[in-house]
C-alpha cells in the first residue's frame, strides 16, 4: 500500500518538473534554428501579476509579484514529474 502524499510533496515535484522542463526548453530552443519549431517549443503565455502589486503603508512598502512563463517543454516536464511521482 502506497503512503499518502502531502500536498507539499506534490507541489514540490510539479514545480521542479516545470523548472527543469522550462530550462530544457530554453536550451533546446537555443539549439534549433529560428523558425516555427523553435517558436512552438520556447514561446508561450506569461501568467502572473503584471505589473507587480505594491502595498504602500507609508513606513513600509511591499511589492508582490509572480510570473510563470509556460512553454510546451515545461508542460512536458510537469507530466514527466507527475508520472515519476506516481511510480514512487
Amino acid at each position: 500500500m502506497a503512503a499518502p502524499r502531502g500536498i507539499g510533496l506534490i507541489l514540490l515535484v510539479v514545480v521542479a518538473g516545470f523548472m527543469v522542463g522550462s530550462v530544457l526548453g530554453e536550451l533546446v530552443g537555443g539549439l534549433l534554428p529560428v523558425g516555427r519549431a523553435q517558436t512552438f517549443l520556447t514561446h508561450g503565455p506569461m501568467i502572473g501579476l503584471t505589473p507587480p502589486a505594491t502595498l504602500d503603508l507609508r513606513f513600509l512598502s511591499i511589492t508582490f509579484g509572480l510570473s510563470l512563463k509556460v512553454n510546451l517543454v515545461g508542460v512536458i516536464g510537469i507530466v514527466v514529474a507527475a508520472l515519476t511521482l506516481r511510480r514512487l
